[in-house]
């Protein structure tokens, strides 16, 4: 293993200041102008494409990540939401007229977008660097400042975007605080007062962050996770459902907020269905899957001996096999969980696949919904019907149908969590409205003043207002 390099917490007393120097200089104005905006997300994106191949060597290093992986979920996607982002800023940031009732005459309304202000966006450790920047590309098309806060677990990663950052903005602007999360995000969130904060990571650390912000009544933004099933239905192509299931579950490893953590098959193709997750497994990582460059490693030993843990339950049909030196684990298929077992209860967030049957899509419905929302649902059919029953009736955050993943590369969509699975969302408009404030303004005319609005009231104004509001 390569030896990670040390992460520093940031001081208290340069934590400040950084916060200061970000709330003097957004009270200049000077981030709220278009050409502003523009000038940063494009710096943004010249920061990121001078330096793709430190980007994905520090990745390499914390995770073992494939630079084709690498590319398309943390680079390639922050290059599709700047370009987004740029198309469409202008647009999103006039103001909005509304209608206005009659009774309001001689009056016009509408609704100002304005920057929220000083921002604090937290990363977590599974995509590092796209997790991180994707609501620093939506704070700043909204017009704030950003302080952000890289995972430690990644150290490789974080101290190459603290290394970049104050290369191409000034700390003023966009700021980068370093240290380990217990401690720093306290410091920083009891001590300032945020105009907004924006949370990636577990449900546990989200509660956390949601009571500190409500402290100080700071908007909040938490996207978090969930076991997000996936359905697969008597009716559908089951090759075609098996690669994307085994795309969806393994890339970065089942590191994925949205990766499908458990499937659940109809008893009628079951076997016949596992028999294709097993060929497509060893049909895109060989017959030694720990050897394979193109799955990437657990991100520490923790989590490593966490999921090995999870071996033990239940009945492992295929895999199984690890590598402790790489810390890799080979696509595992189990069966056999019960409601006892930690798989049925935990966010697996690893490369193991529980497999359930089941006979009714009630019965599909009453297992799901022994766990908290999901922040993902995925259906595999081809039956209109089917595909219907489940999206009417499971809460969760966002999904797909015949795929997985997919779904959080749309820009055109909002992605985020519901219930347990966080609040809020992100990507494309919904990004620039977490980070903005809807000011409402109506604007009267002086030419015409009903005079039976004000008192002393009498039945004529009675009638008037009966007739205005019916």
């Amino acid at each position: 293993m390569i030896e990670a390099p040390a992460i520093v917490n940031t001081p208290l007393d340069k934590q400040s200041a950084i916060f200061q120097a970000q709330k003097a200089f957004f009270n200049t104005q000077a981030t709220k102008s278009y050409d502003f905006r523009k000038a940063q997300l494009l710096k943004l994106k010249e920061m990121i494409k001078a330096h793709e191949q430190n980007i994905m060597s520090a990745l390499s290093k914390d995770f073992g990540k494939p630079n084709f992986e690498s590319y398309v979920t943390e680079i390639g996607f922050l290059y599709d939401e700047i370009n987004f982002t740029l198309k469409n800023l202008k647009s999103w940031m006039k103001s909005k007229k509304v209608g206005t009732g009659l009774i309001h005459f001689p009056s016009k309304s509408k609704i100002i977008y304005e920057p929220k202000g000083v921002t604090l966006v937290i990363g977590p450790w599974n995509y590092p660097f796209q997790l991180l920047l994707a609501p620093v590309i939506a704070s700043i098309a909204a017009g704030n400042t950003c302080i952000i806060k890289p995972p430690e677990e990644t150290p490789h990663t974080s101290n190459l975007v603290a290394k970049l950052i104050p290369q191409y903005f000034k700390e003023e602007f966009l700021a980068v605080i370093m240290g380990e999360g217990r401690i720093v995000v306290p410091e920083l969130m009891e001590n300032n007062r945020f105009d907004h904060v924006f949370f990636t990571g577990s449900v546990p650390v989200g509660r956390i962050i949601a009571k500190m912000a409500a402290e100080q009544l700071v908007p909040v933004t938490l996207e978090l996770g969930g076991k997000s099933p996936a359905i697969i239905d008597e009716k559908t192509n089951l090759t075609v459902a098996s690669r994307r299931i085994v795309f969806g579950k393994l890339i970065n490893a089942g590191q994925t907020c949205v990766a499908p953590d458990y499937l659940l098959v109809h008893e009628k193709i079951k076997d016949e269905f596992v028999d294709e997750l097993r060929a497509t497994i060893m049909q895109f990582y060989g017959i030694s899957p720990t050897q394979s460059k193109d799955l990437a490693q657990i991100v520490n030993q923790k989590r490593y001996d966490k999921l090995k843990s999870y071996l033990k339950e239940g009945k492992v049909v295929f895999g199984g096999a690890f590598d402790d030196e790489k810390r890799k684990i080979e696509p595992t298929i189990i069966e056999g969980i019960t409601e006892e077992d930690s798989l049925f209860h935990e966010e697996i967030f690893g490369p193991i696949f529980p497999v359930f049957s089941y006979k009714t899509n009630e019965e599909a419905l009453d297992f799901i919904q022994k766990n908290p929302d999901p922040l993902a649902f995925y259906i595999f059919t081809s039956n209109k019907k089917t595909e219907n029953y489940f999206l009417d009736r499971v809460r969760f955050g966002g999904g797909s149908v015949n795929n997985t993943i997919v779904h959080l590369a749309n820009p055109e969509l909002p992605f985020g969590g519901v219930g347990n699975s966080g609040n809020g969302s992100y990507h494309g408009k919904a990004g620039f409205m977490a980070f903005s404030n809807e000011k409402s303004i109506l604007k009267s005319g002086t030419w015409f003043d009903l005079r039976k609005k004000y008192p002393p009231f009498d039945k004529n104004s009675m009638k008037l207002i009966r007739f205005l509001m019916k």
